[in-house]
C-alpha cells in the first residue's frame, strides 16, 4: 500500500491536480491514518525543538507540516460531498471523529502553545511584515479559541465534546442523505407531469432510469424547501406531495441529532468562556457581536413580512383559492409573472444553455473584467466522468491555476452548490490553486442539451465568484490561501459576481436560443428583472427564517434542553415575526446541512450581512464606469487576491474609501418602504 498509494507523494501532473484516475477507496483510510501521524510528529517536533520559538521554526514550521493530511483530506472531502457511496460513507464515519481528536492533539499541545505564546507576546519586536505578523496573531487567536488556555481537566471535556459534536455532524449529513434520496417522488405517466417542459419530463425520465426506475419518472429533492418543480406542475395535489414530501426530511432521523448538537456546542461555548454558541462564533467573524447580527436581522423582519403578505394577496387574489397554501405558492407567483411582467421562466430555459452560459457567460465576464481566458483540459482527469478540467490563465498568458466544473446531479451528490480547494496557492510551497465548483443541474437524456433556469444561471455565477476568489489568492503563507477568510466575509465575492448575469453586454454574449442562436430579447431581460422585484419578499423571508432558526438554535445557554425539535423552531418562528405558513424557511432545521453538518452554526446570517458589501461593491462598479477592466483589477488587487492575509473589513474600507452602507441592500430587495 505504501508504494501504490497515490497520496503518499505529491501530484506531478501539472498544478498538482489529483491523481483521480489512480485514487481508489481503499486509499483513503490509509493515507488519513498516516497523514495524521506524520502531522502529529511533525508538530510534536516544532513543539520539542530546544531552539528558542523563532517565527520560522515555530509559526512557518507549522505552515509547512500536514501535507499528506491535507491531500487526502481535500479530495476525499470533496469526494463525499459530489459522489459519495456506502464505503465513503464509512470512511466518513470513521474520520470525522479521529481529524476531531487529531486537532485536538495539535491544538492543545501545551508545549506548542507556550511557543506560539512567548512569540505573541513579542510579536511587536520580531520585525515581521504585516503578513507574517497577522500570521502570528492568527495562530494564537485559533489556538486560544480552541483551548489552548484551558486546565487539563477543561481539555478533557472539551476533547470529548469535539468527538461528540464530530459524529453528530456525520451522522446528521449521513441521514440527510438517505432520506432525501428515500423521499424522491416516483411517478407511472408523464401526463402526471404536465406543467414541466419537455426537457424536464425527458430529465426525469433519465433520472428513473438512473435510479433503478426504468419506465417510470422521479422527482429527486433539492437540499432546500421549495423544490423548483413547484413553480411549473399542474397538478395541485402533487405539488402538495412534492413540498410535503421536502418539509418531512429528517424529522424522524434528525430531530434528536438537531437538538444534540445545539445543546453540545452551547455546552462547549460555556466551557470556552462564551454566553452561547453564537457568540463564540461571532466573535472571530467580521460581525464581531451577537448584538451586531440580531439588529440586522431584527431591521429586516418587518419590512420584508410586509412585503411578502403584498405579494401573498395577489396571488391568492389571481388564484382564486380559498385555501391559498404554501405549494401554490410558486405555481401561481409563475401565472402572476407571466401575466404582469409577460415572462414565462420556463420559456426562457431555451436561452440558457449550459456550456453557453459557461463560456460566453461566465468566462466571458471573467475575461471583460479580469483579463483571463480558459482552455479546456481533456487530457486531464477529473473524479467523476461529468468532470470538466480548464486551465486558466492570465492577461498577459502566464498560467493561473485549474478550474473544475462538476455541474450535474447525481444520486451519489449531495444537494446544492458549492466551491472547493483541491489544492491552495502559497508563495511559501510553490503552489498554483486548483479549485472545483458543483452544481446540481439535471443533467438531460443522451443527446439532448443542458438547459438552466435563471436561479441555475444566477448559481454558476454565484459558485464561480467563489472560485475566482480561490483562484486569485496571491499569498505567501498557506494559512491565509483563497477563500480562508471569515464565515461572514466569505459570500461578499461570490454575491458581487452575480452582477454581471443581467449586465447587457454579458447577457447578449451568452442567452441565445440554443437552436436557432436568437439572442434573448432585449425587452424581456426588462422585464425579466422587474419580474424579480416582485418576487423579493418571498425570498427575503424565507432566507430570513432559516437565518432566525439557525440564531435560535445557536443561542441557547449551556443546560438549557431546547426539548422537541418541531416545537422549538416553531416557537422560534413565531417569536421573529416570521411564522408565515405559505413561505416555510428555506432549510428546515432538521435538513439545515448548511448549519449541523457544513460548518456555517450561528453562521447563515453571513449571506445578507455579505450582501450589504456586495450591494455597496455594485454601486462603487456602477460609479466607476462598471464593466472596465482597470475596474477589476482594483477589485482583484485590493480583495480577492489578499485571502484572509488582511482584515477584510479594513480591506473593504480601503477599496471603498468608507464603511459599507446598508442602504443599497434595502433598495435592491425592496425594503426601503
Amino acid at each position: 500500500m505504501t508504494s501504490t498509494n497515490p497520496f503518499f507523494s505529491p501530484s506531478t501532473l501539472p498544478y498538482e491536480l489529483p491523481p483521480f484516475a489512480d485514487i481508489r477507496e481503499e486509499h483513503y483510510l490509509p493515507a488519513f491514518e498516516q497523514g495524521m501521524a506524520e502531522h502529529l510528529a511533525e508538530t510534536e517536533a516544532v513543539a520539542a525543538n530546544p531552539e528558542p520559538p523563532t517565527f520560522e521554526n515555530t509559526i512557518v514550521a507549522l505552515e509547512r507540516s500536514g501535507d499528506l493530511l491535507d491531500r487526502v483530506s481535500k479530495v476525499f472531502f470533496n469526494r463525499a460531498s459530489s459522489d459519495t457511496a456506502p464505503g465513503i460513507q464509512e470512511i466518513e464515519a470513521k474520520v470525522n471523529p479521529a481529524l476531531a481528536a487529531h486537532a485536538d492533539a495539535v491544538h492543545l499541545n501545551a508545549d506548542l502553545y507556550v511557543r506560539i505564546k512567548a512569540l505573541y507576546a513579542s510579536r511587536t519586536e520580531l520585525g515581521l511584515d504585516a503578513e507574517a505578523l497577522r500570521l502570528l496573531e492568527r495562530y494564537h487567536t485559533r489556538f486560544v479559541r480552541a483551548g489552548a488556555e484551558l486546565s487539563e481537566e477543561g481539555r478533557e471535556r472539551l476533547k470529548a465534546l469535539n468527538a461528540r459534536i464530530a459524529e453528530a455532524s456525520t451522522a446528521f449529513e449521513q441521514n440527510l442523505f438517505a432520506d432525501t434520496k428515500a423521499a424522491a417522488l416516483v411517478l407511472d405517466s408523464p401526463e402526471e407531469l404536465s406543467g414541466l417542459s419537455a426537457d424536464a419530463v425527458a430529465a426525469a425520465a433519465a433520472n428513473a432510469t438512473a435510479l433503478g426506475h426504468d419506465g417510470k419518472y422521479v422527482l429527486s429533492l433539492k437540499n432546500f424547501s421549495n423544490q423548483s418543480e413547484l413553480a411549473s406542475l399542474d397538478d395541485r395535489a402533487l405539488r402538495r406531495r412534492l413540498l410535503e414530501a421536502s418539509l418531512g426530511r429528517g424529522l424522524t432521523s434528525n430531530g434528536e441529532l438537531t437538538v444534540r448538537l445545539a445543546a453540545l456546542r452551547a455546552e462547549r461555548a460555556a466551557l470556552l468562556g462564551y454566553e452561547n454558541h453564537a457568540a463564540y462564533v461571532v466573535a472571530d467573524q467580521t460581525a464581531g457581536t451577537p448584538e451586531a447580527v440580531t439588529s440586522l436581522l431584527t431591521r429586516l423582519v418587518p419590512p420584508a413580512v410586509a412585503n411578502a403578505e403584498r405579494e401573498a394577496a395577489a396571488l391568492a387574489a389571481a388564484s382564486g383559492l380559498e385555501d391559498f397554501s404554501a405549494w401554490d405558492w410558486a405555481y401561481w407567483s409563475e401565472k402572476v409573472r407571466k401575466a404582469e411582467f409577460d415572462i414565462d421562466t420556463a420559456a426562457m430555459r431555451p436561452y440558457f444553455e449550459l456550456d453557453r452560459v459557461l463560456r460566453d457567460g461566465v468566462f466571458h465576464a471573467a475575461g471583460q473584467v479580469y483579463g483571463l481566458s480558459f482552455t479546456e483540459r481533456p487530457d486531464l482527469i477529473g473524479y467523476h466522468p461529468d468532470v470538466r478540467v480548464f486551465e486558466v490563465f492570465n492577461a498577459d498568458g502566464s498560467p493561473l491555476g485549474l478550474y473544475l466544473g462538476d455541474f450535474f446531479a447525481r444520486a451519489s451528490k449531495r444537494g446544492g452548490a458549492w466551491m472547493n480547494s483541491l489544492v491552495d496557492q502559497s508563495a511559501l510551497t510553490g503552489r498554483k490553486p486548483v479549485v472545483v465548483n458543483n452544481l446540481n443541474v439535471a443533467k438531460p437524456a443522451e443527446g439532448e442539451p443542458a438547459l438552466l433556469t435563471y436561479d441555475e444561471v444566477n448559481t454558476l455565477f454565484h459558485e464561480f465568484g467563489h472560485a475566482l476568489h480561490g483562484l486569485f489568492s496571491d499569498v505567501r503563507h498557506p494559512f491565509f490561501s483563497g477563500t480562508a477568510v471569515p464565515r461572514d466575509f466569505v459570500e461578499y465575492p461570490s454575491q458581487v459576481n452575480e452582477m454581471w448575469v443581467t449586465r447587457p453586454e454579458v447577457l447578449a454574449h451568452y442567452a441565445r436560443h440554443h437552436e436557432t442562436g436568437e439572442p434573448m430579447p432585449a425587452e424581456l431581460v426588462a422585464r425579466m428583472e422587474d419580474a424579480e422585484r416582485f418576487g423579493q419578499g418571498f425570498r427575503t423571508v424565507e432566507y430570513l427564517a432559516a437565518a432566525v432558526l439557525d440564531w435560535a438554535w445557536h443561542t441557547i445557554p449551556a443546560g438549557h434542553d431546547p426539548g422537541d425539535a418541531e416545537e422549538f423552531e416553531a416557537a422560534a418562528l413565531k417569536e421573529a415575526g416570521l411564522a408565515l405558513p405559505a413561505i416555510p424557511p428555506r432549510y428546515r432545521s432538521t435538513y439545515f446541512a448548511h448549519i449541523f453538518a457544513h460548518g456555517y452554526s450561528a453562521g447563515y446570517y453571513s449571506y445578507i450581512w455579505s450582501e450589504v458589501l456586495d450591494a455597496d461593491t455594485v454601486e462603487w462598479f456602477k460609479e466607476n464606469g462598471g464593466m472596465r477592466r482597470e475596474n477589476g483589477d482594483v477589485f482583484r488587487r485590493e480583495l480577492l487576491s489578499r485571502g484572509g492575509s488582511v482584515d477584510p473589513m479594513a480591506a473593504f474600507e480601503g477599496f471603498r474609501g468608507r464603511a459599507p452602507r446598508i442602504e443599497p441592500l434595502l433598495a435592491r430587495r425592496g425594503l426601503t418602504g
